[in-house]
């Protein structure tokens, strides 16, 4: 007898649609049989009208855990993602103080373990020579990939990542030179994993924002002091640099047309580049400022209609091959107490990423199957965990997301998971949602609600090991 059996449904890869039955033991896919089979199960779902998909994966999320904690948690944050169909979540390393060494990273692992609703994957952060000797240690440990946020100061004490820097506070580390990325890049390709970036060039921003009227306030005139090209020169500089060293070359939330028209140049001549983007790239343009406010105030910018165009061509065309969330919560306190320019960047994300694709599929512009590319197969082989993740295949993990395409509903920010309640998508329409969120097997949420609040999840780690309790 199995222990889950799920039936009636309608199962999606990227490549095909077809009815079936899936059969979990152990946390584990056990089989995928034809529709009608007559295998027992202690629990029987049954997903008629349903679309059945691997477990959705976040590869981009700032839960603020261990440090600003008041913004979020990771149990906040992973109940969220359940919330909202994912099964997975990487764990961005801006946390204070960040996974930065092997030591740090054991920590928080064991940190985030205890409060972890869903499972999760930790990035390392490149620190340049602070901890360029560590970098083998973490990939060893089992770092999902290597992040360097190109363009920001660091705290000399605390490794805090700081946007806004001052050349006069000797507190701040500046942001490194090409010299400097060039050699965190040599040392990440020794170890075969990814060199992930924020993208914005520091220089250009500091001239634009002197330039800027400080009266102000239009979000046209804070466009105009990080713009497209911002991107655009840290992208074409990376790639340059990443082609030298050898190693792999990720572009984080891509928000500019030029910047997919690079990384697509790189691919076409065979160099190993790839591009994720966002929801709010791809639903919004700087026309939506009037109506929905500071909430989409998020690094880099939301851009332009020709800057959405492109990047949905990015999509259909293979050019980027993720979306992720860059869910990155602050307090209605933050976000609404000061001038546009002074405000935090950032927003709630993990829990509305998938509906807001699933309606993307209700609305022709993107197929199921393609979905599950974006959110599922695709960021499985690119950080290395395909035998675990983002599939079907017996004996990878029990993770399953439950859609109904048929569901309706309105994103009210105010019934997030979340402790943040900052959404550019309050009042938004949808159809599609998920209505079942399965973690080894174990259902989490079911229509909305957490009911299993256990903490099943686990670290994931190329290497396959999950570190659990």
């Amino acid at each position: 007898m199995y222990d889950v059996k799920i039936e009636n449904g309608r199962l999606v890869t990227s490549r095909e649609t077809f009815p079936g039955t899936v059969l979990i033991q152990d946390g584990k896919i056990a089989a995928v049989k034809a529709p009608g089979a007559k295998d027992e199960a202690r629990e029987v779902i049954d997903a008629s009208g349903k679309h059945i998909l691997p477990g959705l994966i976040d590869t981009h999320v700032h839960s603020r855990d261990p440090g600003p904690t008041h913004k979020e948690d990771f149990s906040t944050s992973t109940r969220a993602a359940a919330a909202g169909g994912i099964t997975t979540i990487f764990e961005m390393p801006n946390t204070t103080p960040p996974v930065r060494d092997g030591t740090s990273f054991d920590e928080q692992a064991k940190h985030l373990q205890k409060k972890a609703a869903v499972n999760f994957g930790l990035w390392g952060i490149c620190l340049g020579p602070l901890n360029r000797a560590d970098f083998m240690d973490m990939h060893r440990k089992g770092v999902i990939g290597f992040k360097y946020f190109w363009g920001y100061g660091i705290h000399r004490e605390t490794f805090q990542l700081l946007y806004n820097v001052s050349e006069a506070d000797d507190q701040v580390i500046q942001p490194y030179d090409d010299g400097e990325v060039y050699a965190m890049m040599k040392e990440v390709a020794k170890t075969g994993q990814i060199f992930a970036v924020h993208a914005e060039n520091h220089e250009l921003i500091r001239q634009l924002g002197e330039e800027k009227d400080p009266a102000d306030e239009s979000y046209q005139a804070l466009l105009a002091s990080r713009p497209g090209l911002a991107e655009q020169l840290t992208v074409e500089t990376g790639i340059t640099l990443a082609k030298a060293a050898d190693v792999h070359f990720h572009v984080l939330h891509v928000s500019a047309a030029e910047s997919v028209a690079a990384v697509r140049r790189a691919q076409a001549a065979g160099q190993r580049v790839s591009v994720e983007t966002c929801p709010h790239y791809l639903f919004l343009n700087d026309e939506d400022y009037e109506t929905v406010g500071k909430d989409m105030k998020i690094f880099p910018l939301v851009k332009t209609a020709a800057d959405q165009k492109a990047i949905w061509e990015g999509i259909n065309d293979g050019t980027i091959t993720v979306v992720c969330s860059d869910h990155a919560p602050h307090t209605e306190d933050e976000k609404y107490g000061g001038k546009l320019s002074e405000i935090p960047a950032g927003m709630c994300g993990v829990e509305t990423m998938a509906p807001l694709m699933l309606n993307a599929v209700s609305e022709g512009k993107l197929t199921l199957n393609r979905l599950v590319a974006l959110l599922a197969e695709n960021p499985a082989h690119l950080y290395g965990i395909a035998d675990q993740k983002g599939t079907f295949t017996p004996g990878s993990d029990g993770d399953i997301t439950i859609v109904d395409m048929e569901k309706t509903g309105v994103i009210r920010k105010e019934a997030l998971h979340s402790k943040s309640k900052i959404s550019a998508y309050d009042g938004r329409s949808i159809k599609g949602w998920p209505v079942r969120t399965m973690v080894g097997g174990r259902t989490i949420m079911q229509d909305g609600e957490i009911v299993h609040d256990q903490k099943e999840g686990k670290l994931v780690t190329p290497g396959g090991k999950h570190h659990g309790s």
